[in-house]
């Protein structure tokens, strides 16, 4: 099966519903905190967060930290801790995402295996704040500094699976060509190789880099992504202009399986790769 997800009116309806529950925890939050008799400052300080950052919360413009409602509970009591919680679970992250994205977002999160090649940008699993950050502000249209918030957190949120999901197998290949493209500039680029550098140390994580001279390559087709069920079924998915494919057909999937065993094959290994990408590194 073969589901193509456009980028309509979904996007916003997701939108809407999330801001609406991030406004309700904020109203929850600074009904609490105002009937304990704090300001913004002293509780910011007692749970170990900044004024300005729960002053955002209490607006609906962040996520809540998934510690926030126990902190809370320090400070405003049991009965604090029972209601955040429950307001924390009518918020989705998910619905930040792209409409498109979101089903795929599913099945990552629950992947027992995970293989992305990417030609395009560096894979979202992997994009240090400051990448993010670059990526959102040349996007076009112009989304305005809330929704960018809202998208960054996000992108972070998801990237917790790289420490959460430690029996996970991760697998990544990446044009050379995506970081010597400097999105974003030399500062930028130089706080997406150590992010790489830091994440392939990890023993569930395998970054590759594809060269950029390569006279065999099979990746001609563009990008690709890759999980492995808890069930053992694989399922594939791509992705373009606004637009997405999950792909679950075996015949399809198989294909997908033999080009990116093929480009693993024909990238570089991965001790070769942190030698490269130390080399670029110092090349900034």
């Amino acid at each position: 099966m073969r589901t193509d997800h456009g980028g309509g009116a979904g996007a916003n309806g997701g939108e809407a519903e999330l801001s609406d529950s991030l406004r309700t925890f904020g109203v929850v939050l600074k009904a609490l905190r105002e009937e304990s008799g704090l300001t913004q400052e002293e509780f910011a300080a007692r749970v170990r967060y900044s004024a300005a950052y729960i002053a955002k919360i209490e607006q609906g413009k962040r996520f809540p930290p998934s510690d926030l409602p126990g902190r809370a509970e320090q400070v405003l009591g049991p009965v604090a801790l029972k209601v955040l919680t429950a307001a924390a679970r009518s918020l989705s992250r998910r619905a930040v995402l792209a409409s498109w994205f979101r089903q795929w977002a599913g099945v990552e999160e629950e992947a027992i295996s995970l293989y992305a090649y990417e030609c395009r940008a560096v894979p979202g699993l992997l994009q240090p704040e400051p990448y993010i950050r670059a990526i959102f502000d040349r996007r076009l249209p112009p989304a305005c500094e809330e929704q960018i918030e809202r998208e960054v957190t996000s992108r972070l949120d998801r990237q917790r699976l790289l420490a959460a999901n430690q029996n996970t197998a991760f697998s990544f290949v990446i044009e050379e060509s995506v970081i010597a493209r400097r999105m974003g500039g030399r500062e930028v680029t130089g706080h997406v190789i150590r992010h790489l550098l830091e994440m392939s140390a990890r023993r569930n994580v395998e970054i590759q880099i594809m060269p950029a001279v390569q006279e065999d390559h099979c990746g001609i087709d563009g990008q690709m992504y890759l999980a492995e069920t808890p069930a053992h079924q694989w399922l594939g998915y791509t992705e373009g202009q606004r637009s997405s494919s999950l792909i679950s057909a075996p015949k399809d999937v198989s294909v997908l399986l033999q080009r990116y065993g093929k480009l693993r094959s024909q990238a570089l290994d991965c001790r070769a790769t942190v030698t490269l990408l130390e080399r670029m590194r110092g090349a900034l």
